[in-house]
């Protein structure tokens, strides 16, 4: 992000005014995700956000990791999200930061809070705690332990920490007000017994902290000028605040809000994506249909595309949807620009140059980018046999046929014109080769006869070429809100969201290149090899986003 080039968003407003008054001196954010699953579109955009802003304004960000709850956290996540984080372009501050470190501070300052008498160790257990909690429209009422002496609460609260009692037996809370009509500030737990192994501090605690607990102090503790998080927060703010003022923190942080990204036609809660996994409805977490930034990648998005997105949606307080093909729009703009073209037919059909002699080779040249020329050409073999895709040829056709037809003529591209003179046919009836003839001297010439071709297709030399699998891939649900008003979203997974093609032939030029290249197969689409099938042996291409987009059309009816 860059505040010369666009009117600033709240956020910016703020900390331009933070800044200009001298309430701060300098800007730290950080992102603090939960090590639960892999991030989705909606971590992207607030990885753009806390990290841009601090590129934005000279500060620095923090990669905290909130984990405070070890049952659903592992270590693979930490090292997902470090790697999701790098390729999307940016680097934390310092070392890698987890709101275990502070765990030690988090319970000193917990046993400070009940010397204050602000907190107390409660037996209710979750069904009571919820009773007494009350509704939206009636307050809830004291916890009979509430009165309980700073003495007893700080023996209860020993021998939690100690591991003397059993999960859901007790909880620490603290003292707020059982009437607020904040739900969140009616007695929170701070405190509660886990007796699960922690993947940063393996077995030394059996009690641990909540979010809302952890979540300020650790801001505070790193220093964090501008903690900036989605929506939701917003009522978690008075007690967010609550914590910074009676907690002797080293700093004072400050909460703001905006909406988060929701995109149709997707799903982002963790646990329905973990459910899509578990039970193999995609090919694991980095699965090209998945939402995940890990998926994303594999598929062939851009960091680059998905920062563009990012900035498109806008940074506000209103809540709503965007629309996906938003950020399809984005990766076709930035692949398009950048992405070198090549040559491959996924619907190989053989054609036979009769007029062209056997044991002639040529090579042709054709344009690595057409709009770009620092991209280098590429070298095209062209020999008497050449594939072309099985749609570009028909026996016959009506005018609107562009492609080659029996008696008439079309341009390979970047080289000869050619004309049909027979179809080869299986006993079945089936097209299995196209005898043709070379129009001579039209590499870069219209025919001499002046009949020229109706049309340019792409094909590849039969003798020079690599033989490959190509996956199409689309959307993965045909819904546009797959889990709305609780619909089963998986009663909406697109049964055409992969098509797997083998046997297409692609030029054989571009495995010189970084297996990371993306492509524009040219009147295909975009593609890239995947990172986790693709082999020498057996290369496998990824379709990142079609050239257009057809989703629009349905959409339209």
């Amino acid at each position: 992000m860059n505040e010369n080039e666009r009117p600033l968003n709240f956020v910016e407003k703020i900390i331009k005014e933070d800044l200009a008054s001298g309430k701060v001196d300098a800007i730290r954010t950080r992102f603090p995700p939960e090590p639960n699953g892999y991030l989705h579109i909606g971590h992207a955009k607030s990885i753009w956000l806390n990290f841009g802003l601090a590129q934005t304004f000279g500060g620095k960000c923090n990669l905290r990791f909130d984990d405070t709850n070890p049952e659903k956290e592992d270590e693979e996540y930490v090292e997902s999200i470090k790697a999701d984080v790098k390729w999307l372009g940016y680097q934390w501050d310092g070392d890698v930061h987890f709101t275990s470190d502070y765990f030690d501070q988090l319970h000193a300052w917990a046993i400070e809070l009940i010397k204050s008498d602000k907190a107390y160790v409660c037996d209710l257990n979750a069904e009571q705690m919820r009773e007494y909690r009350g509704t939206l429209t009636e307050a809830g009422k004291n916890s009979p332990y509430r009165e309980r002496s700073v003495e007893e609460n700080i023996e209860l609260f020993e021998k939690m920490r100690a591991g003397e009692f059993d999960e859901g037996a007790c909880a620490l809370r603290v003292k707020l007000d059982m009437a607020a009509p904040n739900m969140h500030l009616r007695d929170p737990v701070i405190y509660r017994i886990k007796k699960a192994s922690h993947h940063q501090t393996g077995d030394k605690w059996c009690i641990y902290p909540s979010y809302d607990y952890a979540h300020g102090q650790g801001d505070a503790i790193e220093g964090v000028s501008h903690s900036v998080c989605t929506l939701e927060f917003e009522e978690h703010r008075p007690l967010y605040n609550w914590f910074i003022k009676n907690v002797p923190v080293p700093s004072t942080p400050h909460q703001y809000e905006f909406s988060r990204l929701n995109v149709n036609y997707t799903i982002t809660s963790k646990r329905k994506l973990k459910q899509l996994v578990d039970e193999d409805h995609v090919d694991g977490w980095n699965d090209p249909r998945m939402p995940t930034i890990s998926g994303m990648r594999r598929r062939g998005f851009t960091p680059k595309a998905i920062r563009d997105f990012c900035e498109m949606t806008g940074v506000t307080k209103v809540k709503g949807v965007v629309d996906v093909s938003m950020l399809e729009f984005a990766i076709r703009e930035d692949l398009n620009a950048n992405a070198p073209r090549a040559m491959c037919v996924l619907h190989p059909l053989k054609v036979v140059l009769t007029n062209y002699p056997e044991d002639k080779t040529e090579t042709m040249t054709a344009a690595g980018h057409p709009q770009r020329d620092d991209f280098a050409e590429r070298s095209l073999p062209f020999g008497r046999e050449v594939w072309i895709d099985q749609d570009d040829f028909r026996e016959e056709a009506n005018k609107k046929y562009k492609r080659l037809v029996i008696g008439k003529r079309v341009r390979l591209r970047n080289a000869y014109v050619i004309e049909a003179d027979e179809a080869i046919k299986d006993e079945a009836g089936n097209i299995i080769e196209v005898r043709a003839r070379v129009i001579e001297n039209t590499v870069g010439n219209d025919p001499e006869d002046g009949v020229k071709p109706k049309g340019v297709i792409h094909w590849v030399a039969a003798h020079d070429n690599v033989e490959c699998e190509v996956r199409l891939y689309d959307r993965l649900f045909t819904d546009v809100a797959p889990d709305a008003g609780g619909k089963d979203f998986l009663e909406s997974i697109n049964p055409d969201s992969l098509e797997i093609l083998n046997g297409c032939k692609v030029e054989a030029g571009i495995f010189a290149n970084d297996p990371d290249t993306r492509y524009q197969f040219e009147r295909e689409g975009y593609f890239i090899e995947d990172s986790k099938y693709s082999s020498a042996e057996k290369p496998v291409f990824n379709r990142v986003i079609s050239l257009r987009d057809t989703w629009g059309k349905m959409d339209q009816g």
